[in-house]
């Protein structure tokens, strides 16, 4: 069925294309402090952590209002970055292109930006029917219906944060890769929790061990898992291990209750235990970007199957990982994992314990 409405997609958007006009214009965008500004970023919780960068780069350079469409799966993370002024969630249908078009119209907005690396349909013609001055996207398949267009960074040699960047450019500014962090603010109530949950261990070198993922398929396995934390007893460190409600039962098949951090759904919970961390290990998914955030050193398994587009690692941070190019993390052993992840957290329990922290 899945296979089916993406094709229907794809040829709707053929004829969409083929019928709508093209909006490029030749004159440089006027943005300024008084400006209003449309991203549309839809999909995961990780999709919305990596265009955070741009938002504050935005912000920061320009200094002007910045709103975001985000999908109700991510757009609490916007809710969490300082730099966005309003989040509004996208609803389907004919509903949610007239609440868009109102927002647009009530707030003066003057540019919209489609941060979709990838073609969307619904995010086309979204674009295409809104009333803004200018339109900005990547050159791709419907790069007729934006305003103005950034090139698209190969994404094999450079990682998705500095692909998003490059729309600095369209604001009249370079992008800066070396400050690059996402913007994400936990909130006080969740560091308090964390804190008391994870005092008695912050004695020791406390590593991480996230199971959870976007996915079944990014499931390493408890038979893994618990090789993993019976090699963690030879060395002087303390773990947690995070999960989510749907996962709780299998953490208790991984290790003792007292050593899982409280089952939460709550994404800013779980961010706030893992900023308390000295390490992180964990499947591919969104909090290997909370860890780049606070500079933890992560440790990741991932799956790259039929791409050959660069792993989204953390950006910037210490960083060690074993990857599969099947669609799954079964055949990642834990000896192949072991090859690499010693020498890793030997390291940095070496560097911590030298630090005098």
């Amino acid at each position: 069925m899945k296979k089916i409405e993406i094709f229907v997609k794809k040829i709707f958007l053929k004829i969409f294309l083929l019928i709508s006009k093209k909006n490029t214009l030749s004159e440089k965008p006027v943005i300024n402090s008084g400006s209003m500004i449309l991203f549309i970023r839809l999909n995961r919780i990780g999709d919305a952590l990596v265009t955070t960068p741009l938002l504050h780069q935005v912000k920061k350079n320009i200094g002007c209002k910045i709103y975001v469409l985000a999908d109700k799966k991510n757009y609490f993370i916007f809710e969490h970055c300082p730099d966005v002024d309003a989040t509004i969630i996208h609803e389907k249908g004919l509903r949610g292109i007239q609440k868009l078009n109102s927002f647009i119209k009530k707030n003066k907005v003057k540019v919209i930006a489609d941060l979709h690396d990838d073609v969307s349909v619904t995010v086309s013609i979204l674009i295409s029917i809104s009333n803004c001055k200018y339109k900005f996207g990547i050159k791709k398949e419907n790069q007729k219906i934006y305003t103005h267009t950034v090139e698209r960074l190969k994404s094999d040699t450079h990682h998705i944060i500095e692909r998003t960047l490059e729309f600095a450019k369209l604001f009249g500014f370079q992008p800066n890769y070396e400050n690059a962090k996402v913007s994400y603010q936990i909130k006080e109530s969740s560091l308090n929790f964390a804190q008391s949950q994870l005092i008695k261990y912050k004695e020791k070198f406390l590593l991480g061990i996230n199971i959870t993922a976007g996915s079944d398929a990014r499931f390493w396995g408890v038979e893994n898992f618990k090789s993993l934390i019976e090699l963690l007893s030879s060395y002087d460190l303390n773990y947690i291990v995070f999960t989510t409600e749907n996962k709780s039962e299998v953490a208790l098949q991984i290790t003792d209750k007292k050593f899982i951090y409280p089952a939460s759904n709550d994404f800013d919970t779980f961010a706030a235990g893992i900023s308390k961390m000295d390490m992180l290990f964990t499947p591919d998914t969104s909090v290997i970007h909370i860890a780049s955030l606070f500079k933890i050193p992560v440790f990741g398994l991932y799956v790259k199957y039929k791409t050959e587009d660069m792993i989204w690692s953390p950006y910037k941070t210490d960083f060690e990982f074993v990857v599969t190019q099947r669609a799954t993390l079964e055949d990642i052993s834990f000896n192949q994992v072991k090859e690499k992840f010693i020498p890793f957290l030997e390291k940095h329990i070496y560097e911590k314990r030298n630090s005098g922290l």
